[in-house]
């Protein structure tokens, strides 16, 4: 097994190694050009992140500073908006579907070290993949650890540290998060403590 495919699998690898230094660093050149755009330079924004993730929809929009290990791993789907400073540790991939929101200092962490400090020293780390389903809102400030998915619908609030799979049409937060709530009835009525959902909207 290469190296490569050693960042993909979950095996404990060395993350210092100069051809991947290489090719790593020609990614964050790409980041760099993107950090670099104007406001008004939306098209040229959406050809570099053509450029930078592996996959990328229609109607994304990502505040800048966009931050990340790679941006290469990111698979993300259609009409997905990120405020800004989201951080993309995607040693390996990061999966977002459809509509997914993300609030600002939101962290989504790939990588990892094991805790033995004597293979930790030498700068061994693994990966495991992390996967947000479609019609997700992620708050402000939240961190998503290694290997976690995040089923469909549901919410995350702001500063949850996410160690654990979330199911699907839920409300969750908290540090380590979990479920509140599902999403139920009253969500359909009210949008913020009694203010009620103008239906014409």
């Amino acid at each position: 097994m290469d190296l490569k495919e050693k960042m993909r699998s979950g095996k404990l690898y060395n993350c210092v190694d100069d051809d991947l230094i290489v090719e790593q660093t020609s990614y964050l050149e790409i980041l760099y050009d993107f950090n670099q755009t104007r406001p008004s330079e939306g098209e040229k924004r959406q050809e570099i992140l053509k450029k930078l993730f592996a996959e990328i929809g229609k109607n994304c929009y990502i505040e800048p500073p966009l931050h990340a290990n790679w941006g290469s791993h990111v698979h993300m789907g259609n009409d997905v908006y990120a405020n800004f400073n989201l951080t993309l540790v995607d040693d390996a991939d990061v999966y977002i579907g459809n509509n997914v929101m993300f609030g600002p200092n939101v962290v989504v962490d790939t990588a990892a070290h094991p805790i033995r400090p004597d293979i930790r020293k030498r700068q061994i780390q693994f990966n495991v993949p992390v996967t947000i389903e479609d019609n997700v809102w992620i708050g402000a400030g939240t961190i998503i650890l290694p290997g976690v998915r995040i089923g469909e619908n549901s919410v995350i609030g702001a500063g949850s540290v996410v160690t654990r799979d979330i199911p699907a049409n839920v409300v969750a937060y908290g540090s380590p998060c979990r479920v509140i709530r599902e999403i139920g009835e009253r969500d359909m009525k009210y949008y913020f403590k009694d203010w009620e959902i103008d239906t014409e909207i």
